[in-house]
């Protein structure tokens, strides 16, 4: 059976959207491969992301993956010492560059910050403020509502997917698991197909000495199944820009390797094509290894 696998792009910041978007298209294009571009739309207050210090695991992981290097002092102090640049004002040209490539474009949040620090303290209206203003900026810049979403951190509850089924999402992509599902939170099943990663992200490989970056590649390879759709999460201030040559060995080593890789939205389409056959699932809060705090991840089947 041959090896299938979908590339998820999260774009957290005003520097990822603006360099390393440009630098993924490329590399991408010259691969020959589709993506999922995520975008975060609204003000990017990185700075604020701070409070995380308090999290379990959040200073073992900044130590791991030299995050000062990796985003640069300026991103680190927007929204505290800095103003907040507004990510799809800014950067609007490089999100039509993206969609003009042919890419399939969704979104990634409003303020990342705000939903993946609060989303689970935030009421219903609020909730859906935030997501309506992402909705709003994609279509400003589109003309067209966005297919998908994705949520920053892995963040997602009942409210979050109550959302999600609202704005009709073709799929979205909040969780971490095996295999795509219909969430159950709460009690309540809910009609938006997820499409959890499946991999481990870069930065929760990075740093660990079991993992020097000559083996992070092979060992990412020799995860992907065989019997599943495989879902690499990847991140614009990553993969596009500190690491992108290692992601340019891991696109190199996909294709030796002969893995198909697909959209999402074409894996979606193909899934609801046989809706019957998607399993519920409950979604859970739990722990990531590499990750601090709780993640959105796949339970037990329904």
């Amino acid at each position: 059976m041959a090896l299938r696998l979908a590339l998820k792009i999260d774009v957290d910041t005003d520097r990822g959207t603006r360099e390393g978007v440009p630098n993924l298209v490329a590399d991408l294009q010259a691969a020959g491969f589709p993506a999922t571009f995520l975008f975060s739309l609204g003000p990017d207050q990185t700075g604020r992301a701070i409070t995380r210090v308090f999290r379990p695991g959040f200073l073992k992981k900044v130590g791991r993956t030299s995050v000062v290097q990796l985003y640069g002092v300026r991103t680190l102090l927007n929204g505290t010492l800095l103003p907040a640049p507004h990510v799809g004002r800014r950067n609007e040209a490089v999100l039509r560059a993206g969609r003009d490539a042919g890419f399939e474009l969704g979104i990634h949040c409003n303020n990342h910050y705000r939903w993946q620090d609060y989303v689970h303290t935030m009421g219903a209206a609020a909730v859906k403020a935030e997501f309506d203003a992402a909705r709003a900026e994609f279509r400003r810049i589109f003309g067209s509502e966005a297919p998908t979403a994705g949520a920053p951190g892995w963040q997602a509850n009942a409210i979050s997917r109550e959302v999600y089924d609202g704005a009709g999402l073709l799929y979205a992509s909040d969780s971490r698991g095996t295999a795509p599902f219909f969430a159950r939170l709460d009690g309540r099943t809910f009609t938006t197909l997820e499409i959890p990663s499946t991999l481990p992200t870069l930065d929760e490989l990075m740093g660990r000495p079991e993992y020097p970056d000559e083996r992070i590649v092979p060992h990412l390879v020799s995860l992907l199944r065989p019997d599943a759709l495989n879902v690499f999460t990847l991140h614009a201030e990553l993969e596009g820009m500190g690491k992108r040559a290692l992601f340019g060995e891991f696109l190199a080593a996909v294709k030796r390797a002969g893995v198909e890789v697909v959209s999402l939205e074409q894996a979606a389409r193909a899934l609801l094509a046989q809706r019957d056959r998607i399993p519920v699932c409950e979604m859970i809060q739990a722990p990531v290894d590499g990750r601090s705090g709780l993640l959105a991840v796949q339970g037990a089947v329904v």
